[in-house]
């Protein structure tokens, strides 16, 4: 068996081949230095919305960028009266994942864009990846493993449609061609994408490859948003951009089963809907927004009223996989952000979903809240870095806490008891320190209370990590 030492040798090398490997591929694109990067989850594009009058307007026929990025974590112990199934280790523990994804794009007609992605990823979970529903790393798949897998992460259309109104330029970048956009027009996304790419894209918390890691801070926590395993999906959104209000619709699969990794291609019969409405505004000269979400999921999923039911007389803890029949969930979101000043953001976010049908695709909250700010390093004479500290408070509706009290097992969680429910609550902070063009190193701290929602088992349970994101 190895030891701590030995493992922390094993990724130290590691950490050290990728640096020296960074150092002699400088990227040939500019470093973005704006308050927060503008990469979106798994490097979606700068929201056109927010891209400010230009006067340039040269557009790209086709682009190409690349990133990778390395997170190691360790988990110190703690002390819990006992463990479940499907608990958080007690013991110390350590996680890793490593990331490289190509962003391909062209331009063959008028107002339209095509991009593939194809990704590798590689990683190591905590407790095999049990225990906690706010999740350390934004960077982990349900479905990875220690071996490199492959795979096409995104290949879509974007057409847009103008419309009229100012003209604004758009940057080249990750999934993103040098265009001119009008501020009114109307854009249709098919094809394979991760929800975060278009709804709910917060400037400061959206990117675990360069922001904040922790699940419950990537975006709404209780948004149950249809994807597979690796947290892609396959659809249709359509997007009206009229000055100041954007209006987002969109439908797309839902997995055959809860967190699998095939989906299921009957559209029509089970679906994820997203409906959002934002509204840009400035206070004084400083940016901001509100958006409100409302999603609704259609799948084959089990109701845990119906699991503790069934069990009833039996002896045995409810099962929620031996009850799942075609059922809906509803949930609501809304975020809040604003620009201090030129160098200081904020954000603030709630949701709340059904509480009776299981969790499908994404994790185990039900209503959550979260906040925080986000602080260039003009003040120190570092423009290019960032620091940012933000917290989440995670809860389980009633039915969902009743499950787990009676020893039912989630996609995640599973004590095997729940006596004392308490919220799970996260704070994290990280530094994203710029060593050079395109090289961002990134130390990560979060503290993890109640894990799992059991009072019993409170921690605190801290978690130490590093983080290394290259582009080109």
């Amino acid at each position: 068996m190895r030891t701590q030492a030995q493992i922390a040798r094993k990724h130290s090398s590691a950490l050290l081949f990728i640096l020296g490997t960074m150092a002699c591929t400088a990227p040939a694109t500019a470093q973005d230095t704006s308050l927060a990067s503008n990469d979106p989850v798994r490097g979606s594009p700068p929201s056109p919305a927010k891209t400010k009058n230009s006067s340039d307007t040269t557009e790209d026929r086709w682009n190409f960028h690349a990133q990778t990025t390395y997170v190691y974590q360790h988990k110190d112990g703690f002390s819990a009266p006992y463990t479940g199934p499907q608990s958080l280790s007690t013991s110390p523990e350590y996680s890793y994942t490593s990331t490289f994804t190509a962003y391909v794009g062209a331009r063959f007609w008028k107002g339209g864009e095509i991009y593939v992605d194809p990704e590798v990823v590689v990683g190591k979970p905590l407790s095999h990846l049990f225990g906690l529903a706010s999740i350390n790393n934004g960077e982990i798949q349900k479905n990875g493993g220690t071996h490199p897998r492959g795979y096409l992460a995104r290949w879509f259309l974007r057409q847009t449609f103008n419309l009229g109104g100012d003209s604004i330029h758009v940057e080249d970048g990750p999934n993103q061609l040098a265009s001119n956009y009008d501020a009114r027009r109307f854009v249709v996304t098919l094809g394979k994408i991760t929800l975060t790419d278009i709804f709910e894209k917060n400037t400061y918390a959206n990117d675990p490859r360069t922001q904040f890691l922790n699940w419950s801070l990537i975006t709404h926590g209780a948004w149950d948003y249809a994807a597979d395993a690796r947290a892609y999906t396959i659809g249709g959104a359509g997007e009206f951009y009229w000055d100041n209000w954007v209006v987002r619709v969109g439908r797309f699969m839902e997995p055959k089963a809860a967190n699998g990794t095939t989906l299921n291609h009957r559209i029509w019969t089970y679906h994820g809907d997203n409906l959002e409405v934002e509204h840009d505004h400035k206070v004084g000269d400083l940016p901001g927004l509100v958006r409100v979400l409302v999603f609704r999921n259609h799948s084959w999923a089990g109701n845990y009223l119906d699991a503790i039911a069934a069990a009833e007389g039996t002896g045995n803890p409810p099962d929620v996989t031996s009850v799942r029949k075609p059922s809906s969930k509803v949930g609501y979101g809304i975020s809040f952000e604003q620009r201090l000043s030129s160098d200081i953001g904020v954000f603030l976010r709630a949701s709340l979903a059904n509480d009776r049908i299981e969790e499908y695709a994404f994790t185990e909250i039900d209503n959550d809240l979260s906040g925080g700010i986000s602080v260039n390093g003009t003040r120190w004479n570092r423009p290019d870095d960032v620091f940012g500290v933000a917290f989440s408070t995670a809860g389980l509706n009633r039915q969902h806490r009743e499950y787990l009290a009676a020893g039912g097992l989630g996609g995640f969680l599973g004590d095997g008891q729940l006596t004392r429910y308490a919220r799970e609550d996260v704070l994290e902070t990280y530094y994203n320190y710029h060593l050079f063009k395109g090289v961002q190193l990134s130390p990560d701290f979060q503290v993890i209370l109640n894990p799992g929602y059991n009072a019993d088992r409170r921690g605190p349970v801290f978690i130490y990590g590093m983080r290394v994101h290259l582009e080109i």
